[in-house]
């Protein structure tokens, strides 16, 4: 099987941190070693980036054909579609049917895409009913290869922090105010309060096992990785009931899923600031939700389009 997967969500030099999660997911399915796996990656803008992407697709592939042309995000769909295919699928991830203007242009591709993948059902939910037959959850997963427990101490010295200090961790650009940064500031109090804002993603472990908890107190989330990778690392994560975050982490001691609540939140942050090394079992509510393992749900969902 043949693949080319086009976004305008991955990582370059100037912004290392875009789209890391469609780059583990290429790397997991080329780990996989069951499909020839290509990419067409170009820069987030306006109108003219997609005319432009389309015409170097165009250009760039059309002597081409593939199995499966599958995009990444709802507006990068329309330029996916001049690349000849036996099937053309996308997955979308929250912004693109949040947004009012970014929803109808993704919506108005959608009646001819041969596959819906949403990150989490909250999100097929959003969709109209005639789109649903087509859909499937089809989240990227976190990459446990990168993801994992380390020495904290190690970890808060390589970041050039104070090795015995408590410190939280806001998993997200602050300049996001869908993310919350005023309520995650609201919990942490006095408490150093550690924030990723393009942050290369070989780092963001150390940041994750730096902090004595990660707060994650979005308004909404179309899946919400940030939660499974503070669980891959057994660190203690607070959230709001969005996303992934109800199912990763009902009943699980040394967490919280609840509305956000500062007394509420600041209580149950309490006993991870006063340990030393405060962790919990976590590692294994992420697993399910692994880059590998949703690489193979895709493939397969791919297979399913073109037999």
């Amino acid at each position: 099987m043949r693949a080319l997967v086009v976004t305008n969500m991955y990582p370059s030099p100037r912004h290392p941190a875009l789209g890391s999660f469609v780059a583990d997911q290429v790397a997991a399915l080329r780990r996989a070693g069951e499909a020839e796996i290509e990419l067409a990656a170009f820069a987030p803008g306006g109108y003219r980036s997609y005319t432009r992407a389309a015409r170097t697709l165009r250009e760039r592939h059309r002597h081409d054909r593939f199995d499966v042309v599958h995009a990444h995000f709802g507006l990068t769909a329309g330029p996916a579609r001049v690349v000849p295919a036996t099937a053309h699928a996308v997955t979308l991830h929250g912004t693109d049917l949040a947004h009012p203007r970014s929803r109808r242009l993704t919506l108005a591709g959608l009646a001819v895409t041969d596959l819906i993948g949403v990150v989490s059902e909250p999100l097929a939910e959003l969709l109209p009913r005639w789109a649903r037959s087509r859909v499937e959850i089809l989240p990227c997963g976190v990459d446990l290869h990168r993801f994992g427990r380390r020495d904290r101490r190690v970890a808060r010295r390589e970041l050039g922090l104070p090795e015995d200090e408590p410190c939280l961790l806001f998993p997200a650009d602050p300049a996001r105010a869908e993310k919350r940064h005023d309520r995650a500031r609201a919990a942490a109090g006095e408490t150093r309060l550690l924030t990723l804002s393009d942050v290369e993603p070989a780092r963001v472990p150390l940041f994750l096992n730096a902090a004595n908890a990660v707060l994650v107190p979005s308004e909404r989330e179309g899946f919400g990785l940030a939660v499974l990778e503070a669980l891959a690392c057994d660190v203690p994560v607070l959230a709001t009931p969005v996303g992934i975050a109800p199912a990763a982490l009902a009943g699980l001691p040394g967490t919280l899923c609840a509305p956000f609540e500062s007394e509420r939140w600041a209580a149950a942050l309490a006993p991870h600031l006063h340990a030393a090394d405060p962790r919990i079992d976590g590692r294994t509510r992420a697993e399910p939700y692994s880059s590998d393992r949703m690489a193979r749900r895709l493939l397969d969902a791919w297979r399913r389009l073109v037999v």
